[in-house]
This record gives structure tokens, C-alpha cells and sequence, in this order.
């Protein structure tokens, strides 16, 4: 009964501790229904900000061991359509991430637990006292992402416009400012910056800017015409309607 129980344990220490055992499968293997989306759509741009410093927690997090986007071959080849139909209007996407290790999601947890650890507070929830991430729905436990079939993502001019480099320690700015006062980024204007833990991230928040407002309608519109849902809090942030790992977190790592 020991050694059962030891099983048990050592199995959620590797996937979705503390999640109980009936909050769905973990995988340590890649299915063979996932791809790498340069295979799919060669001429995405790609800004994996997991992989790198910049990100909410300034370091990179565990399991990404390269700058790669992968995801189940439907929700890639459904991608593929969105950039079709961007392509004609010199339009291209971005994507900041997709496929998501459960032990990446682990990393967020940890951090999230470090309440003194507030170095990136001043760009990416400079208006919230981080001991709210989880209340307030910014941090969880568990991620879609993790099942393979969501995407968070963009939309780029073409020619693609030179994107600000990050350098770590760098002085911040807060992700809701206007564009030129915030990073860089080198998208069309959505209002935020990727990964604001703000209001104004809310993908049909009123407050943003008239042109603001058609570019949010833009990636709404076509992801959701090729069969994605929007996460109403982050306006980067879809999921395959109909995701063939619905009840399966992943955990192999990005490589």
C-alpha cells in the first residue's frame, strides 16, 4: 500500500501537483498528432517570450528548451487558414506562444508563490498586488495551453517592422501605456502588451482606442471564422473549439 501510494505521488509531482488525479490526463510523451508550425505555416513570425527573459516571470521557464511553437496538427493547419487570409493585406501573424509544458505551468505556480520576487511588476501587473494573481485569475494551476490546441498570438505588418530587442534589467515600462511608451512590439496596436495582467487586456474592453478596437475585431474575426474561441481576458489568447485533447495535459518540453 506504501509503495502504491509513493506511485501516486511521485506521478503528480510530474505533472499537475497539486491537481487531484481526476482533473485529467498527464502525458510525458508527444503525441504523434503534434507538429512544429514552421512545418505548417513556414513564414509565421515568431516571438516566444517563454523561451527568452521577457516574459512576466524575467527568466525562462522550465521546459522550453527552444524557441518552437507546437501544436496539435488541427489547431496548426486551422492556424494556417488565419494566415491565408492575412496574407493579401500584407498581414501576417505572430505567435508569443503555444504548446505549454505542465511543468512550465508548475514554474508560473512557484513563482506566483514568491511574493517578494516583484521584478517585473512594473510591466506586466504593475496595478496588482501579485498575492491576487491566482484570485484574480492571471495564474492557475492548470492550462489549456497544456493540451495542445491554443495559441497565443498577434497580427504583424508586412514588411515586418524591426522589433525592439529585450535586454534583461532593462528599465520597464507598464504594459498598458500607448503604444510608443510601452515595449516595442512590433504587431499592429492591440492596446497592450502581450501577457498584461489589466483590464484593458480584455479583449472587448471599451476603454481602448477606436483603431485599437478594429485590430482586436481583425484576429477576433478570422480566428474565430477558422474555428478558435477567444479567452475574453487576454485578447492574444484562442483555443480550438474542437480540440482533440480535451482532458490531456502534456508535459514533454519544448525542443
Amino acid at each position: 500500500m506504501k509503495a502504491k501510494r509513493l506511485l501516486i505521488a511521485l506521478i503528480l509531482a510530474a505533472c499537475f501537483l497539486p491537481f487531484s488525479l481526476f482533473a485529467g490526463d498527464c502525458v510525458e510523451k508527444m503525441s504523434d498528432n503534434f507538429i512544429d508550425i514552421q512545418e505548417v505555416i513556414p513564414d509565421v513570425v515568431m516571438d516566444i517570450r517563454y523561451y527568452g527573459h521577457h516574459n512576466f516571470l524575467g527568466e525562462r521557464v522550465d521546459g522550453y528548451l527552444a524557441p518552437k511553437c507546437i501544436l496539435t496538427k488541427e489547431a496548426a493547419y486551422a492556424l494556417r487558414g488565419v494566415q491565408k487570409d492575412l496574407a493579401p493585406y500584407s498581414l501576417t501573424l505572430k505567435i508569443y506562444d503555444c504548446y505549454r509544458p505542465q511543468r512550465a505551468v508548475n514554474h508560473f505556480v512557484r513563482w506566483a508563490k514568491e511574493i517578494e520576487n516583484t521584478k517585473t511588476m512594473r510591466e506586466f501587473y504593475p496595478t496588482i498586488d501579485k498575492r491576487n494573481l491566482f484570485g484574480d485569475g492571471y495564474i492557475d494551476s492548470k492550462s489549456g495551453h497544456s493540451r495542445g490546441s491554443t495559441v497565443d498570438l498577434t497580427i504583424v505588418p508586412l514588411p515586418i517592422p524591426q522589433q525592439q530587442e529585450y535586454i534583461p534589467g532593462q528599465k520597464l515600462s507598464e504594459c498598458y501605456l500607448p503604444a510608443g511608451q510601452r515595449f516595442g512590439d512590433n504587431s499592429i496596436d492591440m492596446g497592450t502588451g502581450f501577457d498584461c495582467f489589466h483590464q484593458l487586456s480584455h479583449t472587448e474592453n471599451s476603454a481602448i482606442g477606436h483603431q485599437q478596437k478594429i485590430n482586436r475585431l481583425l484576429l477576433k474575426s478570422l480566428m474565430e471564422k477558422h474555428g478558435f474561441r477567444n479567452y475574453e481576458k487576454e485578447w492574444w489568447h484562442y483555443t480550438l473549439k474542437n480540440e482533440p485533447f480535451p482532458n490531456t495535459y502534456f508535459n514533454f518540453p519544448v525542443e
